[in-house]
């Protein structure tokens, strides 16, 4: 088909593009033993890390979910992508030039729409940015310098400025090769009864990016009077951004917060770029929606967010009403964090960018280490609004803090708070308890599925894993020696597939492995163990894995020396049983051999 990306780039992309730093993009990535990474999975919730990424083998795998396969796998799924399109992704990130059957390299009308997409958004960053230093936009350099962003912070927040006019944009892009559905699709332009326009117009402009890098859209405040647009103007949901999915100012952010172990949220762009000039490098901000679960599952990813690793998320507010009701909503959603989440509240209502410009850095971070736990936050914004010296204002709230403490997930703090409660109000700790009483939900817990007993499924993942190291012994391997119907399945596909060999390893081996397996089941059992750590270091690994082969072998001949015995025991009564008796003395010696190199003896 005209178009096609060739096999070899294809091949050449996987080669090049190393999963572990792609996943890592997404993903933070932990040792797991074994050469294997771990990470929370990004495709379900979990509170313990069951996502596996084995480099050396280029595969990935969770166990809690049995979602895993390649590179292009991941990618494809994680960024909603084609095939085609996630091939062009990595290509660029790893410096391969796609070639196309019966199309040449790469030609524009060829090229997936995502692909168009982010250079149209890459062609309009530069425009702006360079607009900024224009004579037009000394309304936009005044209002940055006021609030204390000078060209170097600017620079690295590529913060950029759209001109007033009606088609700069459009004329610039379509310069470069855009079409105008290219420019609608990407939210960049609107349509107007005289064809499309500049969406942004007269104002600065701040780049949204995806945790890679990629711009994926725009925010944009207005700077005139005769601006009649709102103050704060986003790009629309588009094929390449989904508001709720992305955090302004966390493809700069994600290293620290991973390292720190904290992440703050703020409300706007300008309050991120004066948290980050404070000192504060791990804060970022939603762009023109509520914080919401979304979100919280990025941030999860980044933090590492589980049982053993607990962080902190510092949600900064208002100190007035609308502030409160944000908090309480970030409330309803914190109880998808395992990390401890806090609020800092300005009390004379300052945002990090203003605070900053009248305190100075020290204040903004001095907002942060204010920060209260947010039960205790949410719980004292309804205690506010009632009368506490009456007998009825103490009984009302009761009524309404009690359900707070009772959606608290861990149940060790929930006795905790209504202790608190209880001083709070000044009321018998005893009623308090009563009232608040109830249960949270269990957390979910990941398993790994069932794959016969564990010399079964270690000597399946060596020999997916190292097939050069156990061609040899694997090749006397019988479907006889799985007590898994499941194992045998995957056993069944090795085998038809040609059987470990020193001339075929890693992704290639189990793609043809892969291949060979009889259904879907089998299929991400296969790479659940391809991915599914050894248990010993890499130098020692070639000599586990031919051990857990000869355990396999050997328990089969135990298996068979029984059956043997059987035979033996009824053949005697016939008198022909020396063909019986020579077999059993030959598996006898044959087992004793296995147990020598299973136990490393040999």
């Amino acid at each position: 088909m005209a178009g096609r990306i060739r096999d070899e780039d294809i091949a050449l992309v996987r080669e090049r593009a190393r999963i572990d730093q792609v996943v890592s993009e997404y993903v933070t990535l932990k040792s797991a033993g074994g050469g294997s990474l771990k990470g929370l999975c990004p495709f379900h919730e979990e509170r313990s890390p069951s996502f596996h990424v084995t480099p050396s083998r280029g595969m990935w795998y969770c166990f809690g979910c049995g979602e895993g396969g390649d590179l292009l796998s991941f990618v494809q799924k994680i960024d909603h992508l084609s095939f085609a399109e996630t091939v062009e992704k990595l290509a660029d990130k790893a410096g391969v030039q796609l070639q196309y059957v019966d199309g040449g390299s790469t030609p524009n009308k060829q090229q997936g729409q995502r692909k168009r997409l982010i250079e149209a958004h890459k062609s309009a960053t530069e425009f702006y940015q360079a607009q900024l230093v224009t004579p037009e936009a000394q309304t936009g350099r005044e209002f940055l310098t006021q609030r204390g962003f000078e060209s170097e912070i600017c620079t690295t927040f590529s913060v950029g400025y759209a001109p007033k006019g009606w088609d700069a944009l459009t004329k610039h892009l379509r310069q470069a090769g855009f079409s105008d559905q290219e420019l609608l699709a990407g939210g960049l332009v609107s349509r107007g009864n005289r064809g499309v326009y500049d969406r942004f117009r007269g104002r600065l402009v701040w780049p949204i990016r995806e945790l890679g890098g990629d711009v994926i859209g725009f925010g944009a405040r207005k700077l005139y009077d005769d601006d009649e647009g709102p103050k704060y103007l986003n790009t629309p949901e588009t094929p390449i951004y989904k508001k709720s999915h992305v955090l302004y100012g966390l493809d700069i952010a994600k290293r620290l917060i991973s390292k720190e172990q904290q992440a703050v949220i703020v409300e706007g762009y300008t309050d991120v770029m004066a948290a980050h000039l404070a000192g504060v490098g791990t804060a970022v901000a939603t762009c023109g929606t509520a914080f919401g679960s979304d979100h919280i599952r990025v941030l999860r990813r980044i933090l590492m967010d589980d049982d053993r690793m607990r962080g902190h998320v510092i949600f900064t507010f208002d100190g007035d009403a609308a502030g409160q009701k944000a908090a309480l909503r970030a409330f309803e959603e914190d109880q998808k964090f395992v990390s401890q989440t806090f609020v800092a509240v300005e009390p004379g209502g300052l945002d990090p960018c203003d605070l900053r410009l009248q305190q100075g850095d020290a204040a903004v971070r001095a907002l942060i280490e204010s920060r209260v736990p947010l039960f205790e936050f949410a719980i004292k914004s309804v205690l506010n609004s009632y009368d506490l010296s009456t007998s009825e204002g103490r009984v009302a709230a009761l009524q309404e803090s009690a359900p707070i403490i009772r959606k608290i997930r861990d149940s060790a703090l929930r006795p905790e708070y209504s202790r608190r409660l209880a001083g709070w109000l000044g009321m018998d700790p005893g009623t308090v308890a009563k009232s608040v009483g109830g249960s949270a939900p269990a957390s979910r817990q990941s398993r790994k599925s069932t794959v016969g007993s564990s010399v079964e499924r270690e000597s399946l993942k060596a020999a997916l894993q190292l097939p050069g190291a156990v061609s040899h012994w694997y090749a006397s391997v019988e479907e006889s020696a799985f007590t898994h119907s499941k194992a045998a399945a995957v056993h069944v596909a090795i085998a038809s597939a040609g059987g470990p060999t020193a001339q075929l390893d890693g992704m290639a081996w189990i793609d043809r492995v892969l291949a060979s397996a009889e259904n879907d089941e089998i299929r991400s059992t296969i790479r659940e163990l391809a991915v599914e750590p050894m248990p010993t270091e890499a130098g020692s690994q070639d000599r586990y894995a031919v051990g857990m082969i000869a355990r396999l072998l050997e328990v089969d001949s135990s298996k068979k020396i029984d059956e043997l015995k059987g035979e033996l025991t009824r053949s005697e009564e016939s008198g022909d049983s020396t063909q019986l008796l020579n077999q059993l003395v030959e598996l006898e010696s044959y087992r004793r051999s296995l147990r020598e190199i299973s136990l490393g003896e040999a």
